[in-house]
């Protein structure tokens, strides 16, 4: 798994220094099985401006089995738990695949924080607001960035 954590961290060096990817970090400390990655919200969404720190702890047995993906500052999401970051996303659970990277699980998470799923909520409150006054989900997602993710 040290080599295949190895060629995903070339993919993701190249992937930054070409602007592919919105987001820099890596393994820490020379510990290859956890990974920090600060992550700027989407542009043109809620979450604009916002430097999110994702935390990334693999397993040993990675690519068969997925990392956990986490966020280390509050962030008002459906998919996002208010208790530990935890973020909810099919391709780390059921749909997880060994041919997937790092990278593309970044942009996964990016892609989650562009087009939220309320159907499959860790954070009812967010869900419901989504669901019911998007104007105010927006305001309440712009005040935690602003609080939080600075």
């Amino acid at each position: 798994s040290v080599k295949r954590l190895q060629k995903d961290l070339k993919e993701l060096k190249e992937l930054q220094a070409d602007n592919s990817l919105n987001c820099t970090g890596g393994p820490m400390e020379n510990n290859m099985y956890l990974w920090k990655i600060i992550m700027k919200g989407p542009q043109n969404t809620a979450y604009e401006g916002g430097i999110f720190t994702v935390k990334v702890t693999i397993p040993e047995d990675y690519p068969f089995k997925p990392p956990k993906v986490s966020f280390d500052n509050k962030v008002f999401h459906p998919n996002v738990s208010q208790s530990d970051g935890g973020i909810c996303l099919d391709i780390l659970k059921t749909e997880w695949s060994p041919l997937l990277s790092i990278s593309k699980i970044l942009l996964s998470v990016q892609s989650l924080l562009n087009d939220p799923n309320p159907k499959d909520p860790l954070n009812r409150d967010a869900a419901d607001l989504l669901n019911t006054d998007k104007v105010k989900y927006d305001a309440t997602v712009k005040e935690w960035v602003k609080n939080y993710a600075k």
